[in-house]
């Protein structure tokens, strides 16, 4: 009984450190956004800029977020990564629908944009 506690609270453990990390990857990527939208703001870049710099930001976040993963964990490191991108990508999507926007539509840029954070963060959790 004693055996199957601490698996349970080690679990319990693993699954509260990956939110904190997941959670840490957001306020990265808030302050990130914030950056370029004040850069936009000052140097009237244009729109295929500020979709590539998106891109990278949600990539390099997710990497992050699987790196630091991988580093807490140390064992299935590709798949801790890979399941905080999903997730991320997941809360993405979600947010971004209750937010009104209107071309959150599944099609082909959702699911490349679905393939960068997962591979991101299973990048991440392989290079930890």
């Amino acid at each position: 009984m004693r055996k199957w506690m601490l698996k349970r609270e080690q679990k319990d453990q693993k699954i509260l450190s990956a939110l904190v990390i997941l959670v840490a990857s957001y306020v990265l990527t808030a302050g990130c956004l914030l950056l370029l939208a004040f850069i936009l703001y000052k140097f009237r870049i244009s729109e295929n800029v500020v979709n590539m710099a998106v891109i990278v930001i949600y990539v390099c976040m997710t990497f992050f977020a699987g790196f630091v993963a991988g580093k807490r964990f140390k064992v299935k490191k590709f798949l801790w990564g890979l399941i905080l991108g999903s997730v991320y990508f997941l809360i993405l999507t979600v947010v971004s629908m209750i937010g009104g926007v209107s071309d959150m539509v599944v099609g082909r840029g959702m699911i490349t944009t679905y393939l960068l954070c997962a591979g991101g963060g299973m990048l991440g959790g392989m290079l930890s």
